[in-house]
């Protein structure tokens, strides 16, 4: 069921959602998309939702589109392109992500990982455009919003992966905190986030100044 795929809990304003293809490390299967599409449409204009975590089961927060859909389907690029709402959905969500990240996001995870306004790393966590070494174009744009052009084209053009000291170096990432803590602490900064009326506004704002890379 879809339903499956998308855990979720809400406490105290605080909608926390969690990727549940652990065993794929929570690939973004074309139902999972649908899904993330969905609840983050329907969160954006529910007033109880103060802010969302967004995490991933198990021990990878997202490994990209589902590769066996990739290369099952007769056209990858067409499956890429209707891929666009859920992005759109989430990259101008009205209110604050934060992303709780362990272990692998790369590739489309990477991009779901960036598209989240706050990003709390485990010592484990690595990052990459990893889809371009196989001929499959990087969200350029979308990562250069995050760290900036010349790391973006660093980034993007190699497909190289960086772990979370140096992510947290170039301002991928805000915290990084051993494995276990990770979760933690990002709900910690997401339900203050929730209960603040002005972190919406912030987010309202920085919407208006920043392209969607996904309209």
């Amino acid at each position: 069921m879809a339903d499956d795929l998308l855990r979720e809990t809400f406490e105290a304003r605080l909608l926390h959602l969690e990727l549940n293809r652990p065993d794929k490390r929570n690939a973004l299967s074309s139902a999972l998309r649908e899904t993330i599409r969905a609840r983050f449409a329907a969160a954006a204009g529910d007033d109880a939702v103060g802010a969302v975590l967004l995490s991933g089961a198990g021990d990878h927060f997202c490994a990209g589109f589902d590769l066996g859909e990739v290369a099952g389907s007769p056209d990858p690029a067409a499956l890429f392109h209707e891929a666009g709402p859920y992005h759109h959905a989430v990259h101008t969500f009205p209110k604050p992500i934060v992303a709780a990240v362990r272990g692998a996001a790369v590739a489309g995870g990477f991009d779901l990982a960036l598209m989240c306004d706050l990003r709390v790393a485990g010592t484990d966590a690595v990052f990459g455009q990893t889809q371009v070494r196989h001929g499959i174009p990087a969200a350029y744009e979308l990562v250069a919003q995050v760290v900036g052009d010349t790391v973006a084209r660093d980034l993007c053009l190699t497909g190289r992966t960086v772990d979370a000291s140096e992510a947290l170096r170039i301002g991928l990432v805000s915290r990084v905190c051993e494995p276990g803590d990770v979760l933690e602490t990002a709900r910690a900064l997401a339900a203050d986030l929730a209960e603040r009326p002005g972190a919406a506004d912030t987010k309202r704002r920085a919407l208006t100044l920043q392209p969607d890379v996904f309209g």
